[in-house]
């Protein structure tokens, strides 16, 4: 079975949808039963990803990586690679492929609040998305709180949408164990500044903590694509939080994972997500998270996470002291994250969304 799949997400720096689809490769490049498989990608340069390139070549295709690129260069190259199915990792396909197309669609706030986008973006997302999910032969999705968002919001038949959650990778039990034993109260944020994910509420939610404990501090790791645009910095400035908040727009991966080994708590306040893949991957490091209580939330973090209702700083004031500082509180969380993380795994993702490309090409 020969795969096209689209790449760009790998290029630069890969956010969200890079690292999902860099997950699903390295497990496809490691899994016996994708052996049979040939990965072909497509990109506009080369890709931030190093794997065998007789199983997994690249064909750079020549573009700006946005929608016309997708739309028209990417089925001229494809049309002569005699693909037998097209994996979309990120929303949205080309339109003009003649072979199955399977699709990731990992949320739909475009559609569900059209005003966190430009207008033009909003109308190019909601227009692509809505195609892509019409003419594709599946549909995967991280959450059964996307599959219902589809089904009401873009009429997308049940049958044809599979949840399969994403993978993460897990701390050792050891690195839980020591985090307990004491460290900085350091709390994290990862993920791209969107507004519905106030993080301006969390750096004014810190600062009474940041003040009570000269060693507390805050780290906030993602590129502000918010809009209307959101001044973090002044916000920090407002607060007096300077040095005690720290924003990095980007950091590597082996620097993402010594924040996480540092952390003693996560934070992550979005009233709308997919699934919401940080706080997962913090918990797996051992910092438990403080999160807006959301049907998703609750769907991927159960027991393991503490909740707080919106627009209420004192509530995440306490939250934020409690995950940082109640010991029979952090010790429950914790309890509570095997079973929690037990659901994610690299392994069952690449098998299961291998299932959905090889039933697309059998349909």
């Amino acid at each position: 079975m020969r795969v096209g799949v689209d790449a760009r997400e790998l290029c630069g720096r890969p956010t969200g949808a890079g690292r999902y689809l860099a997950g699903l490769l390295r497990q496809w490049a490691a899994d016996e039963r994708a052996r049979a498989c040939e990965f072909l990608l497509y990109a506009p340069e080369p890709i931030a990803l190093a794997l065998d390139a007789r199983r997994f070549p690249t064909r750079e295709v020549r573009g700006g990586g946005g929608w016309r690129w997708e739309q028209l260069a990417v089925p001229k190259v494809a049309a002569r690679d005699h693909l037998d199915v097209w994996f979309a990792p990120a929303y949205t396909a080309p339109l003009r492929l003649s072979v199955p197309v399977v699709a990731a669609i990992h949320d739909i706030s475009f559609v569900a609040h059209p005003e966190w986008f430009h207008v033009r973006e909003g109308l190019r997302r909601r227009w692509l998305t809505r195609q892509t999910s019409r003419s594709a032969a599946a549909i995967v999705t991280i959450s059964e709180f996307t599959k219902r968002e589809l089904m009401e919001r873009l009429d997308v038949p049940s049958a044809k949408i599979h949840v399969i959650p994403p993978g993460i990778d897990h701390a050792a039990p050891a690195t839980r164990q020591q985090r307990s034993a004491g460290t900085d109260p350091t709390v994290l944020y990862v993920g791209s500044i969107f507004n519905r994910r106030r993080v301006p509420d969390l750096i004014r939610g810190f600062a009474p903590i940041a003040r009570a404990h000269p060693n507390a501090s805050l780290d906030i790791v993602g590129d502000n694509r918010s809009y209307p645009r959101l001044d973090l910095h002044r916000t920090i400035h407002a607060e007096g939080m300077e040095p005690a908040v720290r924003w990095h727009e980007y950091v590597t991966e082996d620097q993402l994972i010594e924040l996480y080994e540092r952390g003693r708590a996560f934070a992550f306040l979005s009233e709308y997500e997919g699934l919401g893949l940080t706080p997962l991957e913090a918990l797996a490091a051992g910092a438990p998270a403080v999160l807006l209580d959301t049907p998703v939330a609750r769907e991927s973090c159960g027991a393991a996470a503490v909740y707080v209702k919106p627009d209420d700083l004192p509530a995440i004031t306490r939250a934020l002291e409690t995950v940082l500082f109640d010991e029979p509180t952090r010790t429950r969380l914790l309890e509570a994250a095997p079973a929690v993380l037990a659901r994610y795994s690299w392994p069952h993702a690449a098998r299961e969304t291998l299932a959905v490309l090889e039933g697309a090409v059998g349909s």
